[in-house]
């Protein structure tokens, strides 16, 4: 198939900026390259420049914060949705918003190729790929990292240099950094060796807990329908919201993993992540369902939420499964409505008080105090009934 226009996903930083001039050398063809703003705080202009010198015909910058914090953001913190119990997946939710606007800007552009920089090893792949293939099953998908015959960064460290092309990774420190609104990630180089510790001047978002202030600090976010609106009182757009947590979390020490992950396509690998917002709005979110949500929806959703967060992680944001549970989710969060009040300490995120209108706590009912309408002799009869499988079990295995 004859490529006549390419659409590439594109980052300005090292691997894309070598991909957008080998695209145009191998595939002899026009290529506009897009950069998705989702808040990694670029000089925007400088890499329009940058593309533009490179080779693109065209380079397409466009702002997605907000409908990123809302519509993928937001539903993570709604599910509770972490992967492996520990990664907010600030990379994995980004993926399909950007594969999203990049095959509109291909049916804009009237375009017949999409391509993308993510390796031959990683998640990343599969995630864009998988977004093509739901939303443009038509348009020829490029991967050059399964193309061309580079082994590693060194070798496209030293492409960029004999083509001119400038790039803000060295030999002498060559981390691969993904940055967004939610979070910052950090791989490869020296944070592959499983028992150094990260380097402290590596980090962009967050202090160390040790540099962290003395005082703690309290701060309140309220939720509408499971979606933080406010915080001290305040109503911000879902970005700006996020934006500010990120610098008190960030203040406070509070945000950082080093884990091993299990990627897709089937190795482990060492991520590195800053995700201060992200893991107060996951706090603050579950002291609000604990009172909102009845137990057993509670259950039922916390037996999904793995399944939820793998479907993110690999990518299949727009399968028929992920949005039939995407439904589900959003079905729970009618009663997710209050106030949650939160003590940041020292990388600590402490529930310090929760209100709601949907309140489902009772304090008289529970109370040891009062009798709140619960008549303690209706226990003998249930502990009865439920004692009676574990009698009938171990009578048979006593020989009793």
């Amino acid at each position: 198939m004859k490529v006549k226009k390419i659409v590439l996903a594109y980052s300005g930083g090292l691997d894309t900026s070598v991909i957008l001039k080998w695209l145009i050398e191998n595939y002899k063809c026009s290529v506009i390259a897009f950069c998705a703003d989702l808040g990694q705080k670029e000089n925007w202009e400088e890499i329009k420049e940058k593309g533009l010198r490179c080779g693109a015909e065209r380079v397409i910058i466009r702002d997605l914060k907000e409908e990123f914090a809302k519509e993928y953001l937001f539903f993570a913190i709604k599910a509770g949705a972490l992967y492996e119990n520990w990664y907010m997946m600030g990379t994995s939710l980004a993926r399909p918003l950007i594969a999203k606007e990049q095959v509109k800007i291909a049916r804009e552009e009237g375009a017949d190729a999409l391509a993308h920089g993510a390796t031959g090893k990683g998640n990343d792949q599969v995630r864009f790929e998988l977004t093509y293939s739901a939303l443009a099953p038509d348009l020829k998908i490029i991967a050059p990292w399964r193309e061309w015959n580079f082994k590693g960064r060194k070798e496209l460290i030293e492409y960029a240099q004999r083509h001119g092309i400038s790039v803000p990774v060295t030999l002498e420190k060559p981390y691969s950094i993904d940055a967004n609104l939610f979070h910052v990630s950090y791989e490869g180089g020296i944070l592959e060796d499983l028992w150094i510790e990260p380097p402290e001047d590596m980090f962009l978002m967050t202090n160390s807990p040790e540099k962290a202030p003395d005082t703690p600090e309290y701060l309140e976010i309220e939720f509408e329908k499971g979606e933080p609106v406010a915080v001290n009182g305040k109503k911000l757009s879902p970005a700006v919201l996020i934006e500010t947590l990120n610098q008190i979390g960030g203040k406070h020490g509070i945000g950082r993993i080093d884990m091993v992950e299990n990627r897709f396509v089937g190795m482990k690998s060492r991520g590195i992540y800053e995700t201060p917002g992200g893991t107060i709005l996951h706090v603050a979110h579950r002291a609000l369902e604990q009172i909102t949500l009845d137990r057993e929806v509670m259950r039922i959703k916390d037996m999904l939420m793995p399944k939820i967060a793998e479907l993110i992680y690999y990518g299949f944001w727009f399968s028929p499964e992920f949005q039939t549970l995407k439904t589900l989710v959003e079905k729970t969060q009618e009663r997710v409505t209050g106030v949650v009040r939160l003590k940041l300490y020292k990388g600590n995120v402490i529930v310090a008080g929760r209100k709601s209108p949907l309140n489902l706590y009772n304090q008289d009912l529970v109370s040891f105090d009062k009798e709140g309408g619960y008549n303690p002799k209706d226990a003998e009869g249930f502990i009865r009934l439920q004692a009676l499988r574990l009698k009938t079990y171990y009578l048979i295995e006593g020989g009793g």
